[in-house]
């Protein structure tokens, strides 16, 4: 159609955020990272004469590409910058909405607002999404998480529509790979109240017995906290590293939490969280443990933080 399409208003352009933030987090793996993100396709955007602004026949196809562009540099620099990282690098893990801190107010629950936790923000997943390229994981997480097509792909990436489905492709056979099957959320919960009990009753052998003897636990302190910088691996490694945790760490309060869309365990300490741990869990016990004590990664998980 010749002409020009009308100056959209502000409320349909910024109702595109919540897509750009869910879409944004899940490529790079911390919030502020999304938000920064979409706030710079929202700043390119409005930068835009209001000519180029009317000639765009949909907003959220204009934001996406560009949001999706900005993902792709920000994660080829974040290579290199996690290349330095102390420790273990780990996604950001996201609370569910109930439990989603901030300070109170309206504002503070915005981004649980925006943010759908589903099987694709577990840490499970999000790590796997790690191990891809850059492109890989664009094109895997816009077409198998938010079903954009290949064409629509191709212009986020800069490669044909061909070369994105490979790209894809190469990425599911990741997920294949590296995932373990996801199992019910209740036997989850079980698997997490029984390490939490064993914890907190300093039982070793209990612990061991809920441990997978090849679990692998990984912890990410980011060089602000004293945390384990390799992934301890073996059930009994990881029941004595955490009954030694116990021993030092008197006044330390377990609870059970949804953490990044699946059960979960949050350690808090005089009222503040410290603590966020991710489990895996296959045939009722523990096989993966992802703890996140990177206080930059935790804000979301403390009131008033």
């Amino acid at each position: 159609m010749a002409g020009v399409a009308p100056e959209w208003g502000a409320a349909e352009v910024a109702g595109e955020r919540r897509q750009l933030i869910n879409i944004a987090y899940r490529l790079l793996g911390t919030l502020a990272e999304a938000e920064d993100a979409v706030q710079e396709a929202y700043a390119r955007w409005y930068a835009r004469p209001r000519s180029q602004r009317e000639a765009v026949v949909s907003p959220g196809a204009w934001l996406t590409t560009v949001t999706g562009r900005i993902c792709l540099d920000v994660l080829g620099s974040a290579r290199a910058r996690r290349e330095r990282y102390v420790g273990a690098w780990l996604p950001e893990p996201l609370p569910d909405r109930g439990e989603w801190a901030g300070g109170g107010g309206g504002d503070a629950a915005d981004p649980a607002d925006r943010i759908t936790l589903d099987e694709s923000v577990t840490m499970a997943f999000l790590v796997v999404l790690e191990s891809m390229t850059p492109a890989e994981r664009v094109a895997f997480v816009l077409h198998d998480v938010f079903r954009y097509s290949f064409p629509e792909i191709a212009g986020i990436v800069g490669r044909t529509p061909g070369a994105c489905r490979e790209l894809a492709s190469s990425a599911r056979r990741r997920v294949r790979a590296e995932r373990a099957p996801v199992g019910a959320a209740a036997a989850q919960a079980e698997v997490v109240r029984h390490v939490k009990e064993a914890w907190e009753a300093k039982d070793i052998t209990a612990l061991v017995g809920i441990l997978d003897p090849d679990a692998v636990m990984t912890a990410d302190g980011g060089g602000l906290v004293g945390t384990v910088l390799r992934p301890v691996v073996g059930g009994a490694l990881i029941a004595q590293y955490m009954i030694a945790i116990a021993d030092r760490a008197p006044g330390l309060r377990l609870l059970e939490r949804t953490v990044a869309g699946a059960p979960g365990l949050v350690a808090q300490h005089a009222g503040v969280t410290v603590t966020v741990a991710a489990f895996d869990a296959s045939d009722g016990r523990a096989t993966r443990i992802w703890v996140v004590r990177n206080p930059e990664k935790l804000r979301l998980w403390t009131p008033g933080e």
